[in-house]
């Protein structure tokens, strides 16, 4: 049978019975953020952090978030093939090099260009390693999150240290991508954010901060996540590369080209995180910086664990750590210290919801954990620098434990696969 006209069988994709979830409409999804919106609210008058759902906050997170989404859709396409892709990090790191050495001297979008093919290359590495020789794709992740490091070091040796306003460490300024803002629209949702009022203000100050001085970098970006969802669930393509993932065997036998899309997924899974690393560099700092991806490639893999392998979840998991890590850049210890109270509520939410479902151990943690938080937040007025600085960090290990229990990962994700083995 040809590729062309192949399909999967219903095995390949179905969820496991008594395993699968029911999906959420459109109305319950936006009830579910209006709901989250409405306690943020109430957060922020209690706790007085009157920027905590501001225009510059939102618009904060947003620009914080872009390359951790871009990392982590990175690791969608690579896992939804079936390969493991541990070396995000490493393909971000060669992203920013490859971008801001091409940035400065031929301009950003030039950059933004070069920033793909960096990623692509590690990607490259990566197929080959794990899809032709089938090396441990965590081995192969790790080899190039070094061997991206090291690079980036020997070639900022010889071409940043010469260029003028350039060193060893950091590369000369990079020309500014244009940025738009809504004219009349984001004035008046700022001067609305600005009244303080419930609810309506707090939504103001989010879409202000998505029509407020928006990096075109940015908008492509948010594009990409609803391009892989309809690419990845709505083509033959995409069905194909994601049977590639739950069982090769059964997709080689339907005659699908195994190898070839692995390795598609692989080398699209390093350009965008390359992409990841081309926006830090032009225009998150507008110039490189040895060692600025600070764990982003990791921080991505655990939104899109977050986000059970889906480009929306993956979003949201990415939105919540670029939030999570703007709060210490504006407002500080005292935003830090407003979600305090907002993570004490939500566990007595957690309080009822085990009880429900008639967890008792799990419902008794939550209450003390929650009584604790209370005590916390009512004793003191700030948090020490260190908590703050720790925020993002602290998060990433809280959302994924507390999210395991529901996961599914594309069921050959990580196994080793030769042509011809099911025969």
């Amino acid at each position: 049978m040809s590729e062309s006209t192949s399909t999967v069988t219903p095995a390949a994709t179905a969820p496991r019975k008594g395993g699968g979830r029911r999906k959420l409409s459109l109305p319950v999804i936006l009830l579910i953020i209006a709901a989250g919106l409405a306690l943020f609210s109430l957060v922020r008058i209690v706790s007085g952090a009157d920027d905590l759902t501001s225009v510059g906050q939102v618009s904060g997170a947003l620009q914080l978030a872009v390359p951790i989404g871009l990392a982590g859709l990175g690791g969608l396409w690579a896992e939804r093939a079936g390969v493991v892709n541990i070396g995000l990090e490493g393909m971000m790191i060669l992203g920013t090099w490859f971008g801001a050495w091409a940035g400065y001297q031929w301009g950003p979008w030039t950059g933004v260009v070069m920033g793909l093919v960096g990623g692509a290359l590690g990607g490259l590495l990566h197929a080959v390693m794990t899809v032709t020789f089938n090396v441990n794709h965590i081995v192969s992740g790790v080899a190039i999150n070094i061997l991206a490091l090291g690079a980036t070091q020997y070639l900022s040796d010889f071409t940043f240290a010469e260029a003028p306003g350039g060193s060893s460490k950091q590369s000369p300024r990079i020309e500014a991508i244009d940025r738009i803002t809504v004219p009349g629209l984001s004035d008046w949702l700022a001067d609305l954010q600005a009244q303080h009022w419930f609810f309506v203000s707090d939504l103001a100050g989010v879409l202000g901060g998505l029509v407020t001085n928006l990096s075109l970098l940015t908008v492509v970006a948010l594009l990409l996540v609803p391009a892989t969802w309809w690419i990845l669930w709505r083509t033959g393509f995409g069905l194909r590369l994601r049977s590639c993932g739950e069982n090769p065997v059964a997709a080689e036998s339907l005659g699908v080209n195994v190898y070839k899309y692995k390795y598609i997924a692989v080398l699209v899974s390093g350009a965008l995180a390359g992409l990841g690393g081309a926006f830090l560099a032009i225009v998150s700092t507008g110039i490189y910086q040895e060692g600025q991806t600070g764990g982003r490639g990791f921080i991505g893999l655990a939104a899109m664990i977050f986000g059970n392998w889906m480009p929306g979840g993956l979003a949201l998991g990415a939105g919540l750590f670029g939030f999570t890590d703007s709060l210490k850049l504006r407002g500080g210890a005292e935003n830090v210290h407003a979600m305090l109270l907002l993570l004490a509520i939500l566990l007595v939410l957690a309080v009822f919801w085990t009880l429900y479902k008639k967890k008792y151990v799990a419902a008794a943690v939550s209450a003390v954990a929650s009584a604790l938080l209370f005590f916390w937040y009512a004793m003191t007025e700030t948090l020490p620098s260190q908590f703050v600085d720790a925020a993002p960090y602290v998060t990433t290990l809280l959302v994924l434990a507390l999210s395991a229990q529901r996961l599914r990962m594309p069921k050959a994700d990580g196994m080793p696969y030769k042509r011809g083995q099911g025969k």
